[in-house]
């Protein structure tokens, strides 16, 4: 017999599919070999990792396989993020992280769910995707340490100026309250001493008292914002790792300042291995959903199923692109195609943004600028300390008097 057709008959090792279904006090543990079986499931702390080893090597004596079987695990991506991953990687266990949305589920209006049930569905449909039926779900890109370490400084600093905003959005609407108004500056406090209402009558000391520690609270978060906006400065202009040159090269570009190629890179750029122009589109979800069934045809809009971060800077620097790149190819198909119309220019803009990511993306992955696009020095940029600036005022000064040309 041929080496070829011995080596087609030998039995593939059996293997313990195992699904996860965690949740905050206790994790349930779905146990098969193949689909035929009937899941064996068992519960488990939360958290507790030598519990789950303990339960694996139960199950594996439970269905009669050798200690070194191999494993095969899944679990939703969700809250507990990808340290479970790691651990059951490093035990020389396959893992799947998969996206809870792309998970199909009973259309019924009225069906039972409980935790078992759901990690029975999770193990039945592991088995599916593992035997090659690779559209059953989406997995997930798990990063490494550092590539998601790149993440917390412009994920810290969205954090403070939410709260900044908050802050300032209630002093604000407290002051309304009496038909007043004073901007937010460091004389706050002076100018909450002269206010006064409608029949002359000072803010009253109450009502004072909370809008100093309000204004307390805003000052700190702006302080915690110049500090992060300082570290990242400092970090393009002098750090070595080979994702600031990314950072670096995205910032020569007019209309795109260090806080939009920061969080390019970190979230995307830097690590993602992007094959196609379409896939770059759909981690921003930024691709089209179009909804065709028999005579009903309609477009429900881009997906959203993509990095939130990504796709709401997508958007605002393309409206950036727009008004300090209008001799780029870009700007010029936008405004012939949307450039009446109000309605048409926030539907335009999408498909814009887009087209950026993907021009982007093509120009840190094989160096091909985007036709008619300006390119500056990112050292003026940030020798002029205005790359803190999102996104108008990264542009050169001639810019702003070219609007007009572009609107």
């Amino acid at each position: 017999m041929p080496a070829a057709q011995t080596q087609s008959t030998t039995p593939r090792p059996r293997t313990l599919y195992l699904a996860f279904e965690m949740g905050w006090e206790k994790w349930k543990l779905a146990f098969a070999t193949e689909a035929a079986d009937n899941p064996r499931i068992r519960s488990v702390n939360g958290r507790d990792t030598a519990a789950v080893l303990r339960e694996i090597a139960a199950a594996k004596e439970k269905f009669n396989l050798p200690a070194d079987a191999p494993v095969v695990c899944c679990y939703e991506a969700g809250r507990d993020g990808h340290w479970l991953y790691r651990f059951l990687t490093a035990q020389s266990f396959t893992c799947h992280e998969v996206d809870s949305a792309s998970i199909e589920v009973n259309r019924k209006q009225r069906r039972a769910k409980t935790d078992n049930l759901d990690a029975a569905k999770l193990v039945s449909m592991l088995i599916r995707f593992a035997n090659g039926e690779r559209r059953v779900w989406r997995t997930v890109r798990v990063p490494s340490v550092a590539e998601e370490a790149r993440r917390h400084l412009h994920r810290e600093l969205e954090d403070w100026q939410d709260q900044r905003k908050q802050h300032g959005n209630r002093i604000k609407g407290l002051l309304a309250g009496l038909g007043l108004s004073a901007e937010l500056n460091k004389d706050f406090p002076e100018e909450l001493q002269k206010l006064r209402t409608w029949d002359g009558q000072a803010v009253p000391e109450e009502l004072q008292t909370r809008l100093l520690r309000q204004f307390e609270a805003w000052q700190f978060a702006d302080r915690k914002i110049k500090d992060l906006e300082n570290q990242r400065a400092r970090t393009i202009r002098t750090g070595t790792d080979s994702c600031l040159d990314m950072v670096r090269r995205l910032l020569q570009f007019k209309g795109i300042g260090a806080g939009s190629a920061w969080l390019f890179v970190m979230e995307v750029f830097a690590w993602r291995q992007i094959e196609s122009g379409r896939q770059m589109g759909a981690i921003a979800g930024l691709t089209p959903t179009p909804y065709t069934s028999s005579g009903s045809s309609r477009e429900q809009g881009i997906s959203k199923a993509g990095n939130r971060r990504l796709r709401a800077m997508a958007v605002e620097i393309a409206w950036a692109w727009v008004w300090h790149q209008p001799k780029s190819e870009l700007t010029k198909w936008f405004l012939r195609r949307f450039g009446t119309g109000q309605r048409l220019r926030k539907i335009g803009i999408v498909a814009v943004a887009r087209k950026v990511l993907v021009a982007l993306w093509r120009y840190l992955h094989d160096g091909t600028v985007p036709p008619g696009a300006e390119l500056v020095d990112w050292k003026q940029k940030m020798c002029r300390g205005r790359c803190q600036v999102e996104p108008a005022a990264v542009a050169e000064p001639a810019a702003v008097a070219e609007p007009a040309a572009v609107a």
